[in-house]
């Protein structure tokens, strides 16, 4: 049993279904908003129930209007609520609010033995259900929480020296979430070499003035090196890496002045770059155009990361010296501990302490010799040996036992077994690894 689905932010090519899939176009809509909510000390202040495979576009479409937001807003538009929870979305809130599936109340889940199970917190299925990537079944309805925001955010663009000095000053500042007496709401970073590296400190704000526009001819992530304080509204914020997919959109030419001036305005968006992703997979354009060119083999590098704090320095600088990718993402982020005993079973990361996810997107030359995937499974191993986290969204190479090891194969076999005994969902290994 799989979905079928007109959209997907996955990058683990899968072998083509003999069977057609789960119809879900029936589950992308927002039920219900609670805006009149009087909370106490920790309560929301507000709440969304919606349906599973609504994208996070469409939700933010409803509650933006009434100054409210998701507590983590997941950088893509078609990012669905069922996917951000499942997949383990972050974006630049984390650092303060953790992970999407940490502000989810209650779900109802269909499990693979055809049963809409209803979960909240501390039930087993629900504390599991995080990075499980549909082995355990899918999200119908989710009830989560909402915040307040205002109309627009003020950015700072600090440039750091070097790979010690971003180690301190994201720690100085995602733990007080202020920096210079400043309050930062989100925080992230870009690192376009060794030593030009920029941390975005965003602050809400209700002060009118000028905003930026980055969905027409400039480009967001180059403004980071050309200013260093910027304005957007929090719509523009909210979607600020979508239009061009973070850099990724130059590989296809959009981000080149003609080609952008004639590139549709409504096919700037993450999702019809995927789509051309799925036929370059589908035919090997880029490989033919390499060979045809005398060119070394790529390997496709998609990976997103975290290590703690204390040894991001380590990891970029064995990254820039094996794999020399460029440029990265850098998003902090501190898990609130929301489930049972505060560990998520299947991704245990210690929570209040300060991890960073680093997303990099792109290829590498490897050359026809190179061994099966050698710059991926590398990054596999030095995560590995920095007690850091690797997502599954993309591919992943782990041989079965160190996977188990990972992301505790026992236990999500133990409750795979309960709530889908027939084997109707494709195991997690078989999803991210052997490519089912």
């Amino acid at each position: 049993m799989r979905l079928a689905k007109r959209t997907s932010n996955l990058f683990r090519p899968r072998g083509r279904p003999d069977h057609p899939g789960l119809d879900v176009s029936g589950l992308t809509g927002v039920i219900a908003l609670d805006t009149a909510a009087q909370p106490g000390p920790g309560e929301p202040v507000a709440t969304a129930d919606v349906q599973g495979m609504c994208t996070y576009e469409s939700l933010v479409a409803e509650t933006l209007p009434l100054g409210l937001i998701p507590l983590v807003v997941p950088q893509l538009r078609t990012i669905t609520l069922g996917g951000a929870i499942t997949g383990l979305g972050i974006e630049s809130t984390s650092f303060r609010n953790g992970f999407p599936h940490e502000s989810v109340l209650e779900m109802e889940i269909l499990t693979g033995a055809g049963e809409i199970v209803t979960v909240r917190p501390g039930d087993e299925l629900f504390d599991a259900f995080p990075n499980s990537y549909g082995s355990l079944g899918y999200a119908t309805r989710l009830r989560i929480e909402l915040e307040r925001v205002p109309a627009y955010v003020q950015l700072r663009h600090l440039r750091v020296g070097d790979l010690d000095e971003l180690t301190r000053t994201l720690t100085s500042v995602a733990a007080p979430g202020t920096h210079d007496e400043k309050q930062a709401d989100a925080i992230d970073g870009v690192a376009f070499s060794p030593d030009e590296i920029y941390l975005t400190l965003a602050t809400w704000t209700d002060e009118p003035g000028p905003v930026s526009d980055y969905t027409g001819q400039e480009i967001y992530y180059r403004s980071l090196q050309e200013r260093g304080t910027d304005r957007l509204t929090m719509h523009d914020y909210l979607w600020r890496w979508d239009t061009d997919w973070f850099w990724c959109s130059r590989a296809f030419g959009a981000q080149h002045p003609v080609a952008r001036r004639l590139w549709p305005k409504r096919w700037r968006r993450s999702d019809v770059y995927h789509r051309l992703v799925g036929l370059d997979r589908r035919f090997g354009l880029l490989d033919r155009l390499d060979e045809r060119a005398g060119r070394p083999a790529r390997e496709r590098v998609i990976q997103d990361v975290e290590v703690p704090v204390e040894r991001l320095s380590e990891f970029l600088a064995w990254f820039d010296d094996v794999v020399g990718m460029r440029p990265v993402w850098l998003c902090p982020v501190v898990a609130r501990g929301t489930s049972t005993g505060g560990r998520w079973p299947l991704y245990p990361m210690e929570p209040g302490r300060i991890w960073v996810n680093m997303g990099f997107w792109g290829t590498v030359q490897v050359g026809p010799e190179a061994p099966n995937a050698p710059m991926n499974r590398a990054i596999e191993a030095k995560v590995l040996e920095l007690g850091g986290h690797k997502s599954l969204y993309s591919e992943a190479f782990f041989d079965e036992e160190t996977f188990d090891r990972l992301y505790n194969g026992p236990h999500l076999a133990a409750v795979k077994e309960r709530y889908d005994p027939d084997n109707r969902l494709t195991s997690l290994y078989d999803k991210a690894v052997r490519r089912r």
